[in-house]
C-alpha cells in the first residue's frame, strides 16, 4: 500500500460532507506472511480490507500486488467476513465447490478439490451436511475452506471469529495457524482482540488517528503454535494497548482489554 487515501462521502439531506478515512497509508505485507491489524472501532480497518479486495474505490495512492497495480476485482484476493455467507440449500462440499464451479472447473474435479479443503478444516464427517446443521465455528471453517479452494494469492479476513464464543475462537485460532503453516498463504486479518492479534500474527499493525495512519508495527518473534494464554504474548499485548491509549483513543471496547 503506497500513500493510500480513502474518502467517504456522507450525505445528510441536502448537505454532503467528505470524511477522510485514511490518507498516506503505507505498509507492506510479505508473501506468505500472516499480518494482523488492530485499532479502535471506526478507524477504517474493515474499509482498508474492502479497498484491498476491490470492493470499494480509493481516492489516492495505489495498491500493488507482485508489481501490478490493483484497481479492479482480483480473483487471487479473497475476503472472508465475520458472517459466513454460505448457501443454506447446499451441502458443505457443495458450498466449498461453488466458486470452483463458477470458474468453470468440472464437477468431478471441483468435488475432489473441495473434499481436500473440507478435510483441511477437519469437516470431512460433515461433508454432506447442510448449513443449518452446523455450529457457528463449523460454518466459519466452511467459509475458510471455500476461500482456500480457489487458491487465492492473498486471503483477507475481517473479524472472522468475532461472533463466536471464547472456546470456539481459541480452536479456530489454532486451526488458522495450522492452515497457514500448511498452505503458506499470505493472510491479512483484522481483529478487535489484541491478544488474538499477537497470537496469530507474524506482525501486528496498529492503526490510529483521524484520518487513520499506521502508528506502529510489532514483530511477533515467537514459535508456533501459539496460545492467547501465553504470558510472553501478554507483554506485547500490553504494549500495544498502551500505545493505543497514548494516542488518545476514547471509547475503547471492553474486548480490547488485555487484562
Amino acid at each position: 500500500m503506497k500513500n493510500l487515501k480513502k474518502v467517504h462521502l456522507i450525505q445528510d439531506g441536502k448537505r454532503s460532507e467528505s470524511l477522510v478515512v485514511f490518507d498516506g497509508l503505507n505498509f507492506e505485507v510479505n508473501e506468505g506472511e500472516l499480518v494482523t491489524i488492530v485499532g479502535p472501532s471506526g478507524v477504517g480497518k474493515s474499509t482498508l480490507l474492502n479497498v484491498l479486495a476491490s470492493m470499494e474505490p480509493y481516492e489516492g495512492g495505489e495498491v500493488v500486488v507482485t508489481g501490478h497495480r490493483v484497481s479492479t476485482s482480483q480473483p487471487d484476493i479473497i475476503l472472508i467476513f465475520q458472517e459466513d455467507a454460505l448457501f443454506p440449500w447446499l451441502t458443505v462440499t457443495e458450498n466449498v465447490a461453488f466458486g470452483l464451479r463458477m470458474k468453470g472447473v468440472s464437477q468431478e474435479e471441483g468435488r475432489a478439490i473441495a473434499s481436500r479443503y473440507v478435510a483441511l478444516v477437519q469437516l470431512t464427517r460433515f461433508s454432506n451436511s447442510y448449513v443449518h446443521q452446523l455450529s457457528g465455528g463449523m460454518k466459519q471453517r466452511v467459509a475458510i475452506a471455500r476461500a482456500l479452494a480457489l487458491n487465492p494469492r492473498i486471503l483477507l479476513m475481517d473479524e472472522p471469529f468475532g461472533a463466536l464464543d471464547y472456546r470456539t475462537r481459541e480452536d479456530l485460532q489454532k486451526e488458522i495457524q495450522e492452515i497457514h503453516a500448511k498452505t503458506g498463504k499470505t493472510i491479512l486479518l483484522v481483529t478487535h482482540d489484541i491478544r488474538e492479534a499477537v497470537s496469530l500474527g507474524d506482525r501486528v499493525i496498529l492503526m490510529a488517528g483521524k484520518p487513520a495512519r499506521i502508528k506502529q508495527q510489532y514483530v511477533v518473534d515467537l514459535e508456533r503454535p501459539r496460545s492467547t494464554g501465553d504470558p510472553r504474548l501478554h507483554v506485547l499485548a500490553d504494549e500495544i494497548m498502551h500505545d493505543l491509549r497514548s494516542d488518545g483513543a476514547e471509547g475503547i471496547a471492553d474486548e480490547f482489554s488485555t487484562g
